[in-house]
């Protein structure tokens, strides 16, 4: 307990922050060069992010050379992230100490007895403050299995050039979309619809919006219920009536902001990194780029985007696991998850966080370049706190790699969806993938 309240004590120091920036100079993407005094290593399995290392680097002071962090950098692609931890963990791989998971791998490395749960002041000091809809991503049939390091929420981003007021609801969207088309203006509604995971969550964002399901709260058992069925019908309505993109089955994230950028959309779902790409792509055009929340179905306020991110978990074999619960901990403590916010444009998962007024070096003057705030590097932050409370997740199961898998290829092109068949089809082939229980690439 004493030694919890001295991490705490450490992370909350003003000093703290300004000693991170001046590791991000000095180390860049190095790795730590000096050892722990007893040699202990806790080996971190990690997705590729720019000052993660300077993150490493404080939480190496904080141990005091009780042991050393280091930072093993996974491929790209969450893809290659998944196969390269599933292989060494279903060998049995001792070395791995704390792993980054994409929210929608922890059921499945929990199922499988690949991580450790959370207990103790290890579960208070993982779940302090943290929204609910990150939280539930880290959690599975009833306990905790990692701590939430960073989230994403998709918004409705629009230009008040072209529409002075944001639709509420998909019906909205669809009918303002058709009006601007029939006057000439740019009018398209931008979405991921390449078959691939985009596709599936922009299914999965309607289904929850309609308040519908697609798998049983459990995960045992596919539904496929009404609102799941109203979801197909937009994405049908909305892809095949010349309200879209021409190359929507082409677009992912990328694809659909330069398209917004470019001027062929008026209205774009997606992550809030556009906003920073704008900034630095068309400056002049910044003030007239507004975000709003995920438009509803059927009625203003019932939108739920599905999140994104990450969690960090402790390997079932790690022979340090006392010290891996402790680093991880530090590695996603609020004020590192500032530092990752403001410096590698990761929303954090802890609410204080979003209103913390306070510059990243409390110690100098803030500036919107050198020396941000969140208000500043994230002028919609209220917003994207307000989705996390009553985000989407996608549904909870080991199996859900193989859904995804299934989903995708079903949905692609969303503009050849017949709802009712389309529903049939998915519940037929979901209730095959579901009962493969994950697999092991």
């Amino acid at each position: 307990m004493a030694k919890v309240a001295a991490r705490r004590r450490l992370r909350r120091s003003p000093g703290r922050v300004a000693a991170l920036l001046g590791a991000t100079a000095v180390t860049g993407s190095m790795l730590t060069a000096c050892g722990s005094s007893d040699g202990m290593q806790i080996n971190v399995y990690y997705a590729p992010e720019d000052n993660f290392q300077a993150v490493v680097d404080d939480c190496n002071e904080q141990a005091g050379g009780r042991y050393e962090i280091v930072y093993n950098k996974l491929p790209r692609d969450a893809d290659g992230q998944r196969e390269q931890m599933v292989r060494r963990l279903a060998a049995g791989d001792t070395s791995m100490d704390v792993l980054g998971l994409d929210v929608t791998w922890v059921p499945e490395f929990a199922e499988a007895g690949w991580v450790e749960e959370w207990t103790g002041e290890n579960k208070v000091e993982a779940e302090q403050d943290v929204l609910p809809g990150p939280l539930e991503t880290a959690e599975w049939d009833g306990k905790l299995y990692a701590a939430p390091k960073n989230t994403n929420v998709q918004l409705l981003w629009y230009d008040d050039r072209i529409t002075p007021e944001p639709p509420r609801t998909w019906d909205e969207m669809i009918e303002m979309s058709r009006k601007l088309r029939d006057e000439g203006k740019p009018h398209q509604i931008l979405f991921t619809g390449a078959q691939y995971e985009g596709l599936v969550v922009v299914y999965n964002s309607l289904a929850e919006s309609a308040g519908g399901r697609i798998l049983s709260e459990d995960g045992e058992s596919v539904v496929i219920d009404e609102g799941a069925v109203r979801g197909l019908e937009i994405l049908k309505e909305v892809s095949s009536t010349g309200l879209t993109d021409p190359s929507l089955t082409n677009q992912q994230e990328d694809e659909v902001r330069l398209a917004f950028q470019q001027g062929r959309g008026a209205f774009q779902l997606n992550w809030p990194f556009i906003y920073a790409s704008y900034a630095e792509e068309k400056p002049d055009e910044l003030q007239h780029i507004k975000w709003a929340p995920y438009p509803g179905v059927g009625e203003p306020g019932t939108g739920r985007s599905t999140i994104g991110g990450y969690n960090l978990a402790v390997n079932s074999s790690s022979e340090h696991k006392p010290e891996a619960f402790e680093a991880a901990l530090c590695l996603r403590s609020p004020e590192h998850q500032k530092f990752s916010a403001l410096k590698d444009g990761v929303p954090p998962t802890v609410e204080s966080v979003y209103n913390d007024p306070t510059p990243l070096d409390p110690g100098k003057p803030a500036d919107a370049d050198a020396n941000p705030t969140m208000a500043q590097k994230y002028p919609m932050k209220d917003t994207i706190r307000d989705q996390l409370k009553n985000a989407a997740v996608r549904p909870l199961t080991p199996a859900y790699q193989n859904l995804s898998i299934v989903m995708a290829k079903i949905l692609s092109p969303p503009s050849a969806i017949d709802p009712q068949a389309t529903a049939e089809r998915l519940s037929d082939q979901l209730d095959e993938a579901l009962s493969s229980k994950g697999v092991i690439p």
